[in-house]
């Protein structure tokens, strides 16, 4: 049996047995990738505790007292769950997943913008907008929109790189503008608070940031201020969104049975927020409009059944910021 090549007038010449015995090599390895690549990923999520990745002072989301909407809806979970929620810490700014999902130190972001590739996106747990904020009794009361006129030459706040900063940029009012930071770390600098603080103080006349944040902050640490959902602004981009849970990519057993419990417990999802001061928009991409109620679900005949929440198809991933935060 030939096994070894042999010159042949200044060429090698192969024997079949051998060319015989690398192809099956070679077949073996593909074989091998193929189980490989159809073989299930190693499931690395913790099912004894609920690990969730956190910032550690960045309310109304979340705080190391568990104070935040986000911090309550973990808790929601945890209970479903039969298990203990735990936490790593992380501010949430540049490198926040890459340090905790990524490095597996924790299993679960409790709100992440739809669409961002670096998590594995839940269904939904809320859609909102960003909100203007003023001082009533300051020549601004009763404006919804961005495009009122009396907005014009004003001093305003605004976050930069936000959505809502695109809107004030279309209706020119640029001009006047006071920015604030978007990633910071919140243990050390909070610009939702300093922006309301200076609304307050007549620093500026008003401001634009996500509801969420405005909400709960114009309701903090001094005067109570206007909060109006931006829900007419047109022609500048996106300014709602809709905010998930985010998962490691591949974690996909663990993404459909969260989507479970938000389906069943969304009705107490939205009584959280609703406690928070959320402004909650209906779950329909085409409408701009509040939810007025916690969601209940919707049977086979219409009649709506009391005490159970809403159920939405698995969403299709969307352009949004990681974190509308």
């Amino acid at each position: 049996m030939q096994t070894l090549p042999i010159q042949h007038k200044g060429f090698i010449v192969v024997s079949k047995t051998v060319v015989a015995a690398v192809a099956g090599l070679l077949s073996l390895g593909w074989f091998v990738g193929a189980i490989a690549a159809e073989a299930p990923r190693a499931d690395l999520v913790n099912r004894k505790q609920l690990r969730v990745c956190a910032d550690p002072a960045d309310l109304p989301f979340s705080n190391e007292k568990g104070e935040g909407f986000e911090n309550k809806i973990a808790e929601l979970i945890g209970e479903e769950l039969k298990i203990p929620v735990v936490y790593t810490w992380f501010p949430k700014a540049v490198g926040f997943i890459r340090m905790t999902l990524a490095r597996k130190r924790c299993d679960l972001v409790i709100g992440w913008g739809q669409g961002d590739e670096l998590v594995l996106n839940t269904n939904a747990i809320y859609r909102s907008t960003s909100a203007l904020i003023y001082k009533k009794g300051t020549g601004l009361d009763g404006i919804d929109t961005l495009a009122d006129p009396r907005l014009k030459g004003q001093r305003i706040g605004v976050i930069q790189g936000s959505p809502g900063g695109n809107y004030v940029a279309k209706y020119g009012l640029m001009g006047n503008v006071h920015g604030y930071p978007m990633m910071v770390d919140r243990r050390y600098d909070n610009p939702a608070e300093r922006m309301m603080n200076d609304i307050r103080s007549g620093e500026i006349a008003a401001g634009v940031h996500w509801g969420p944040i405005a909400a709960y902050w114009a309701s903090r640490g001094g005067e109570k201020l206007e909060v109006v959902p931006l829900l007419k602004e047109e022609g500048g981009g996106k300014i709602a969104f809709r905010i998930t849970m985010g998962v490691r990519q591949g974690d996909d057993a663990w993404k459909r049975q969260l989507n479970e419990i938000i389906a069943r417990r969304q009705g107490d999802i939205d009584k959280i927020l609703f406690d928070y001061g959320v402004p909650l928009l209906v779950d329909d991409d085409t409408k701009m409009e509040l939810l007025t109620e916690p969601r209940t679900a919707t049977s086979s005949s219409g009649e709506k059944k009391a005490d159970t929440p809403t159920t939405a198809p698995e969403e299709k991933k969307a352009e949004a910021p990681a974190a509308a935060h």
